[in-house]
């Protein structure tokens, strides 16, 4: 008969017992050790791992109550908490052995034991053990995800005023467990600042789910936030559980939340006000425990107005509004954002350091980024990749002439010769997306007489 690959260790102060136990159990399994002092068991199981543990509930200094025995079955899972642990108790004392199971015991015996069940009740739980230990598996690889993850969205680059309360809130907020509703254009950074909040809050350690309430279709609504059960649907090859399920104990980020229909608002209320999801083909209620932060770049109380959106659900998603300034609000945080953009694709692609000279930082800063960060990140990259300098000029950031100089009309009666140069340098640079060969051919300039008058007009 081929022995089980497990470790079993069986402390009893009864000499007798141990080598019974040992002479029959070695037949079955690979490794039996034994230990007659229980004061040993803590560096007996900090230098070897067992499978299953057979522990006495009585030895000999408390022969009955079974106190010692639940002193160390508490030391066993303080120590090693996948460990199984099996009580041993020679009275037949039901209740002390349930007591024992609810501290934390995976089975019990009774003195003196029949060997089959013996056998049959360790070969059990070496199938809970290896349960426990996979479980305890994902649950590091879990929180190293998370930490990963955190890592990856950490930074939100910016001392502005404007990015200081907006922080301010995040701090402020963080430390409850309110809604929070973050508001802002495309491009911003609400995500960044929605998980800002979930990392500074007691769910850190959590999951965060994100949910692009945009990207998922009306029809597919109830089956990916609140799951579904095997045969629900055509497609439903197995159970699964959505993500209000997959929240649970982090936090939910719902964002685009503005694009819901008033019916999908409906449903959503309902779970928010109940916490409770029910999965697509059952009629069972999960209880579920999440901290909601949701965004939008949507006018929701313009909507509530116009009947677009629901009074209750946003009074229930905004006990805390968070307003995320645009870029163009808040130019003074573009070098800096600009410096960590550039760290990151020159690391990422293995391209040496570059940097922007000051006429090209000046000339970002005053752009007018209408796709916000998400637009200067997008930008930095392509520059990073496409310049074979280390120095970045205006030219490598491909800006787009978005800005409505309309208005700008050169006047002579109100400028001197040099200021209205500048001007008209600006606007023909800015007319060619930064294409200095462009601009220098229009002005009639060499491309180092042109960028020798950028550099002297700071533009």
């Amino acid at each position: 008969m081929d022995k089980l690959e497990a470790k079993v260790l069986i402390i009893d102060d009864d000499r007798d017992v141990l080598m019974a136990a040992r002479l029959f159990l070695k037949q079955h399994f690979a490794i039996v050790h034994t230990e007659e002092n229980p004061e040993n068991i803590p560096d007996l199981i900090r230098n070897e791992t067992y499978d299953v543990i057979l522990l006495d509930m009585n030895f000999s200094r408390d022969a009955t109550s079974g106190k010692e025995g639940f002193m160390w079955l508490n030391k066993i899972l303080e120590i090693d908490p996948t460990t199984v642990v099996i009580l041993i108790t020679g009275y037949g004392d039901i209740e002390l052995a349930v007591q024992g199971i609810k501290e934390g015991a995976t089975n019990f015996l009774l003195k003196p034991w029949d060997n089959k069940k013996l056998v049959a009740t360790i070969t059990t739980s070496l199938q809970l053990r290896k349960s426990k230990v996979e479980l305890e598996d994902l649950r590091t690889k879990q929180k190293v995800m998370i930490a990963d993850q955190n890592r990856m969205h950490r930074d939100i680059v910016g001392d502005s005023i404007a990015m200081q309360k907006v922080m301010e809130t995040v701090r402020k907020v963080a430390v409850t467990d309110a809604n929070v509703l973050i508001l802002g254009e495309n491009g911003t950074g609400k995500e960044l600042v929605a998980r800002a909040i979930h990392m500074s809050s007691a769910r850190k350690d959590e999951v965060f789910i994100g949910v692009d309430l945009g990207a998922i279709s009306e029809s597919l609504f109830e089956s990916e936030l609140f799951g579904f059960k095997k045969g629900a649907f055509t497609d439903a090859k197995e159970d699964r559980a959505g993500r209000f399920e997959a929240a649970n104990k982090g936090t939910i980020f719902l964002d685009e939340i503005g694009n819901l229909s008033l019916s999908l608002q409906s449903k959503l209320l309902s779970v928010l006000q109940n916490r409770k999801v029910v999965r697509l083909g059952t009629n069972n209620e999960v209880s579920i425990d999440v901290r909601l932060v949701c965004a939008t770049n949507m006018p929701l109380f313009q909507m509530v107005n116009e009947n677009k959106f629901r009074q209750d659900l946003l009074y229930r998603i905004n006990t805390v509004e968070i307003h995320v300034p645009s870029l163009r609000e808040r130019p003074e945080d573009v070098p800096a954002l600009l410096e960590h953009f550039l760290e990151i694709y020159c690391r990422k692609y293995k391209i040496p350091a570059k940097r922007v000279n000051a006429s090209t930082l000046k000339r970002l800063e005053k752009h007018n980024w209408p796709g916000n960060i998400r637009e200067l990140q997008h930008a930095v990259e392509r520059a990073v990749i496409m310049s074979e300098s280390n120095i970045l000029q205006t030219s490598d950031f491909f800006l787009s002439p978005v800005e409505d100089t309309s208005s700008e009309v050169i006047s002579t009666s109100n400028m001197n010769l040099e200021e209205t140069e500048k001007m008209l340098i600006r606007k023909v640079v800015d007319k060619h997306g930064g294409n200095i060969s462009k601009a220098a051919k229009e002005l009639g300039l060499t491309r180092a007489s042109l960028y020798r008058r950028i550099e002297k007009y700071g533009i």
